[in-house]
């Protein structure tokens, strides 16, 4: 099979792959597919197939791959251009055909390349004038900062572009003659050998053009790869690493001094390191890109779907992202293949042409379009800094776009003087060619070299292009300045949160431009749990924790809710169903009014929560102009939007007995007729310990001590316990332990054992974290401090036969077709006692209720266990109240705590909040 043939096969399996691409857009546009939505296309492929014919009269032993990857780059970047810019699109197929022609006419009219080399200082002045010609005044215009345009009239071109090809054509005359010269190193410095000034000049002269390009014309990219390809066709010259280093170094040098010496420089570095510094200016484009990459995923969000437009100039330097977002990592690797695919087939071209020139001529333009195509996309994807290149053969721009091509027509053209396919691979390993002065030995090495370095250049890409749109790119989905996220979910029909009852927290209402509105109907029904959803500020409790189920990116219940989330098809989020009761729930937040504080209601068996309310509180409809204020002025002291029931620490005062009861009784400490006395006051450890109010109650038993809630008889206990009981106890219960639940959750304290005296043990036993002021000699945090969640843990603990379940506020999930996706399902947390100890401090809680100090818990009907608790602070006193009912097989427990109370008042409070509990539950 002739090489021209399988050329033929290749551009006939690329053009289903173009068409699909067409047809693509013409979908998501809403377009019909016929001849006038598929003309471009099969414009194109006429196009390449002429061309095809032109390269098998013209160049019939030229590379069969070159003109088939081409055909596929250009087709992705009209296809692209067309989405972005549809008024330039037109423009860039015309651009496409003239490049196609020049192509053909690079073909006709080229026949040897040795020629060029009678003719290279000739290139070499008219490529440093086109180079420097936009310095011209009156022809040369700067436009977005680099001057690197002639303009006349409404035409304007980039000279630098066909600047790049003339030079490589005098470079590689020049190098064809000097090979010998520059690769002689006469200055020998101890075992190493140096090239003399004379070599070095051609490197230094170069080095000084490239930094002229950066100075006057602004043009970073041009000038790096302006110098590297020199550096690469120096190498394949003379195969001396030496040119690689000192380019390598001077690259650095004129970086610094460039970086200090100009403001631009400096803003592309600062932008490069950090975008989002300045997301609104300098860094607007690349932090717009960075959004854009992040959503593509591994399939992309689908060809016009995506939200690139919002990139300025995205059809040109920054098509790539755009690329990246639409047809995802797989289509933008496949991209970056198809170059590192185009570099490989140029090598493999200067590894088989005939002659020094045809060879350095393969290698540097090869070079021109995979540099250039590197340097753009590691700028676009933060690897390197921005640069402002054009992606060879897919962005925007005629001047771009035909020089490509020219570069097409002089490879084919390196190829069809080639020595054939029969002696391709010997002559590259194992020959030397006769008409050639370089070893084909040699020169294959060093182009095998080179190969490599650029593989490992496109590792790098895609490997970053992983790290954005795998790794990272929930990071960078879920920045608060993130507008593409916002505008996406702006258009999402969010899920429904509702109560187990069916009291609906919170939906999406639609408006007239397409958005959707996030409403809350019931107001300030259970606020802290739900949170809030804005697109300025984000979103907290049940709205944060579920977020990717309420958007309908998780937990599908079907075949069909996967099918469309792969494929980019929008679909209406699932709908949550909390375990709150809205009655409970109301009952909750009522027994808070006037105070500050927060109360939890829960189903001991299960863990589910049936009520959790904190205040003071607000209205969810009122969230965004409370967020406002709080950052106008942060040191305003409103706390309405802090969830006291999970993120505030607490001294549990007596309710603590519950833990410190518990464990004295489970190992054998104590049992509930074991006499302490309770004196108003007594000395342990060298200080005070007192009751409440000074109250004396003579000598007790640990089970009347729990009624009357006696610290100093609790104190004695804590004592006898030692701290290493206390503590360790307290963590069976969930102090000093992450509590997995669905809303962001403080940890309970208890200190270190080993920091604790006798004095701040009793306390401890009793409720109260006394701690030192000495942080050198107790760095651990006084104890016990607690949330109220957790004491709620701590009664389901006794209720539930001494285990604790994990707590949980989310009952079920279901799609837009109402099909279950997810149920809770109960898990055990901790054992935190047996059961037989679990019943015992029940009977003792009942007494509580009955004869001590939870009288005002009492429900007619339905016997109560519980613990009431003073929590004492310079400034007033915190009212606690811990309980179940019904006291023989609990089904309700409930934890209440008001800040700045008077005694009792949590007890007579949560009284109605387990009375209606148990109403709901038809058990009362």
């Amino acid at each position: 099979m002739t090489r021209r043939t399988i050329e033929l096969i290749l551009l006939c399996v690329a053009a289903p792959f173009v068409v699909l691409l067409f047809a693509m857009l013409a979908i998501n546009a809403g377009q019909t597919l016929d001849f006038n939505t598929l003309g471009v296309p099969l414009g194109i492929f006429v196009a390449f197939v002429i061309a095809h014919l032109a390269v098998r009269k013209f160049a019939p032993g030229a590379d069969p791959a070159i003109l088939p990857i081409v055909f596929a780059l250009s087709s992705i970047g009209i296809c692209f251009v067309e989405r972005l810019a549809p008024n330039l699109a037109m423009g860039q197929v015309m651009w496409l055909f003239v490049g196609v022609a020049c192509m053909v006419l690079v073909l006709a009219f080229t026949r040897n390349l040795d020629k060029i080399a009678n003719f290279k200082y000739t290139f070499m002045i008219v490529g440093f004038l086109l180079l420097l010609s936009p310095l011209v005044p009156g022809l040369g215009q700067e436009i977005y900062g680099s001057r690197i345009w002639l303009s006349l009239g409404s035409f304007s071109f980039q000279p630098g572009e066909i600047a790049k090809i003339v030079i490589v054509l005098f470079l590689a005359g020049y190098l064809a003659s000097n090979r010998e010269m520059l690769s002689v190193f006469t200055w020998r410095v101890g075992p190493f050998h140096f090239p003399d000034l004379r070599v070095l000049v051609p490197l230094l002269l170069m080095w000084v053009i490239a930094l002229l390009i950066v100075v006057f014309e602004k043009d970073l990219g041009s000038a790096l790869v302006f110098f590297f390809v020199f550096i690469v066709m120096l190498y394949a010259a003379t195969g001396k690493k030496f040119f690689l280093i000192i380019g390598l170094l001077l690259i650095a040098i004129g970086g610094v001094g460039a970086y200090l010496a100009f403001g631009h420089v400096q803003v592309r570095v600062e932008t490069w390191l950090n975008p989002f510094a300045d997301a609104q200016n300098t860094g607007y484009q690349l932090t717009q890109a960075i959004y854009s990459i992040a959503d593509g995923d591994l399939f992309g969000q689908g060809i016009g779907r995506g939200l690139a437009g919002n990139i300025p100039v995205v059809e040109s330097d920054f098509i790539f992202a755009a690329i990246a977002e639409e047809i995802g990592l797989l289509g933008a690797a496949g991209v970056l293949l198809l170059f590192l695919c185009f570099a490989i087939r140029g090598l493999v071209t200067a590894a088989r042409a005939k002659s020094d020139v045809s060879s350095f001529v393969a290698v540097g333009l090869t070079s021109v379009i995979v540099l250039q195509a590197f340097i753009i996309v590691g700028g676009v994807t933060r690897l390197i800094p921005l640069t402002g290149l054009t992606l060879p053969f897919i962005s925007q721009g005629g001047s771009s776009l035909l020089a490509s091509f020219i570069i097409v027509g002089f490879l084919l053209r390196c190829g069809d003087e080639g020595t054939g396919v029969g002696q391709e691979i010997a002559s590259a390993t194992s020959s030397l060619h006769a008409n050639s002065v370089l070893g084909r030995v040699s020169l294959g090495k060093r182009l095998t070299h080179t190969m490599f370095i650029y593989s490992a250049l496109f590792a790098l890409l895609v490997g970053n292009l992983t790290l954005i749109m795998v790794v990272q790119a929930d990071y960078y989905q879920n920045m608060p300045g993130n507008n593409h996220t916002m505008a996406k979910e702006a258009r999402t029909e969010r899920g429904t949160i509702s109560t187990y009852d069916g009291t609906i927290l919170a939906q999406s209402v639609e408006q007239a431009d397409g958005t959707y509105e996030r409403v809350y109907p019931a107001g300030d029904l259970a606020t802290h749990v739900l949170g809030y959803s804005s697109t300025q500020y984000g979103n907290t409790g049940i709205e944060a924790a579920e977020n990717d189920a309420l958007k309908g990116q998780q937990n599908f219940a079907s075949w069909t809710d996967v099918l469309n989330s792969l494929a980019g098809i929008g679909s209406p989020g699932n709908d949550v169903t909390l375990t709150l009761n809205s009655k409970i729930q109301q009952a909750a937040q009522d027994a808070l009014a006037g105070y500050s504080g927060a109360c939890v209601v829960m189903d001991p068996e299960t863990g589910a929560v049936l009520g959790m309310a904190s205040s003071p509180t607000y209205s969810a409809t009122d969230t965004e102009a409370l967020l406002q204020a709080a950052a106008a002025n942060p040191d305003s002291g409103d706390s309405s939007l802090l969830n006291r029931a999970t993120q505030a620490l607490y001294a549990p005062g007596s309710t603590f007995k519950i833990v410190s009861l518990a464990t004295a009784l489970e190992d054998g400490v104590a049992k509930e007729d074991t006499v302490f006395s309770s004196p108003g006051s007594m000395e342990i450890g060298g200080a005070l310990i007192s009751n409440f109010n000074g109250n004396s109650y003579g000598d007790i038993t640990l089970a009347r001590a729990t009624e009357l809630s006696s610290n100093t008889a609790f104190g004695q206990l804590g004592v006898e316990m030692g701290a290493d009981k206390l503590v360790s106890g307290a963590e069976k219960f969930g102090f000093n332990k992450r509590i997995e639940f669905t809303l962001e959750t403080a940890t309970s304290l208890m200190p270190e054992p080993s920091e604790m005296k006798a004095w701040e043990t009793a306390w401890a036993s009793a409720g109260e974290p006394v701690g030192t002021v000495d942080k050198a000699k107790h760095p651990s945090p006084a104890g016990p401090q607690s949330t109220v969640l957790e004491m709620a843990l701590v009664g389901c603990a006794i209720a539930n036969d001494g285990s604790i379940m994990n707590p949980y506020l989310v009952q079920g999930i279901y799609n837009a077709n109402g099909e279950r996706s997810f149920t809770a399902q109960p898990n055990k947390f901790l054992q935190a006692v047996s059961k037989e100890t679990a019943s015992r401090v029940k009977d003792v809680l009942k007494g509580v209720v009955t004869d001590g100090t939870g009288t005002a818990a009492a429900i007619p009907g339905v016997e109560v266990a519980g613990k009431t608790g003073t929590a004492e602070k310079p400034n007033g006193n915190d009212s606690w109240f811990v309980g179940m009912a019904p006291a023989d097989n609990p089904r309700v427990v409930v934890a209440i705590n008001l800040e700045l109370a008077e005694e009792g008042k949590g007890t007579e409070r949560a009284q109605n909040v387990l009375k209606t509990a148990l109403q709901v539950q038809g058990l009362l």
